[in-house]
């Protein structure tokens, strides 16, 4: 008897053994195939969805130069839209503050008559336009923010694994005419970030201050890139912004559509007194139209700015720090911004993708010195 109790001991030892390393083999195979430690809570969330550093991202500038005055104006970012939608297989959910270019509105009906759930938040004020309409006499269900307020976020989520975001409103000054930047990222945890805030206006009717601070992935890590994405006002912007500004040890560039906060110019006059080059370009019209106190205040003391040459709208809304970091998104620097306005932005750690924004700076920068 005292035999098969033994003998039961070690089968039962052998089993759990066996239990054991396959558990460890599993660990260990995940580990290498995904590059990521199973055994653990990735803080922050770690992705890899491409196998090269650009795979999992594309960034794309307006180029005013070239269309600005062309009467029938296409291609540009607005194909690249309207292809990623052509893609959508069962989700595609907009918020856009303006929309007035109807081939996106085709390449959303187009996705609707397919099956696939399409859903549009908006501002109040844009909803007598005609690719609105459209979309809401197809049967599309289309939301409003109905407050003084603006609804200003530019972004879309598609599928729940692509985000297109930026400060390019869907219009054809802003596709045209305007200074922007729209980039398409791959990733599921920051779909879930946008598809959140969009549940907040969609579904809930939250918008500007009675949005809850909930973001489930404020940082994502993807292919060694660490983003933060934040939305205002639920997520204090402006003091994660100023960390980034407050980090700057060489160089702290900028575009600016709408530039009022005296906390961010004054983080940029003491990193200009402090050798740090600090250079930056403003939209003209906001300035002539009482904007004027970020410019100011940098003027008088003597940083290197200028009023941009665009003879519509420098749109981008950009800081570019240490030639590593990039601060964009729909979040212009004033306060509205920060307290009213619903807004994202991202900060992306990431050489690469600054050495892109500085590029479109230094056109911006050389077309504002002529």
């Amino acid at each position: 008897m005292s035999k098969r109790r033994s003998s039961s001991r070690t089968t039962t030892s052998a089993i759990s053994t066996l239990v054991v390393l396959i558990v460890v083999a599993i660990l260990y195979v995940g580990q290498q195939l995904l590059g990521v430690d199973l055994s653990a809570t990735p803080t922050p969330a770690v992705e890899n969805p491409g196998s090269t550093s650009t795979a999992w991202y594309q960034l794309y500038f307006t180029d005013p130069d070239t269309t600005s005055e062309l009467d029938n104006p296409s291609g540009g970012i607005p194909d690249k839209v309207a292809a990623s939608l052509d893609t959508a297989q069962k989700t595609i959910d907009v918020a856009v503050y303006e929309f007035n270019w109807l081939p996106l509105a085709d390449s959303l009906l187009r996705a609707a008559l397919r099956g696939v759930r399409v859903r549009l938040v908006t501002d109040t004020d844009s909803l007598g336009e005609e690719p609105i309409k459209a979309l809401q006499q197809a049967g599309i269900e289309v939301v409003d923010d109905e407050r003084g307020a603006i609804m200003h976020d530019k972004f879309v989520v598609i599928d729940g694994n692509t985000v297109w975001t930026g400060s390019m409103n869907f219009t054809r000054n802003d596709a045209y005419r305007n200074n922007n930047s729209f980039m398409r990222l791959t990733s599921t945890r920051l779909a879930q970030n946008y598809t959140a805030e969009f549940e907040e206006m969609f579904t809930n009717h939250q918008f500007g201050p009675t949005s809850p601070a909930n973001t489930p992935n404020p940082t994502v890590t993807i292919n060694g890139t660490l983003i933060e994405n934040y939305f205002s006002p639920d997520d204090g912007v402006a003091a994660h912004i100023l960390d980034v500004l407050n980090s700057a040890q060489s160089s702290l560039y900028f575009m600016a559509f709408s530039f009022t906060r005296s906390d961010f110019s004054g983080v940029l006059i003491e990193k200009a007194n402090a050798g740090v080059t600090v250079q930056g370009v403003f939209e003209t019209r906001q300035i002539a139209a009482g904007g004027d106190a970020a410019w100011n205040a940098l003027t008088q003391a003597t940083v290197d700015v200028r009023q941009d040459g665009n003879k519509y709208n420098l749109h981008s809304k950009v800081f570019i720090v240490d030639g590593q970091i990039v601060v964009m998104g729909s979040y212009n620097f004033s306060g509205n911004a920060e307290d009213s306005n619903d807004e994202n932005v991202l900060i992306i750690h990431n050489p690469e993708i600054a050495a892109a924004y500085f590029a479109e700076w230094q056109k911006v920068w050389e077309k504002a010195g002529q």
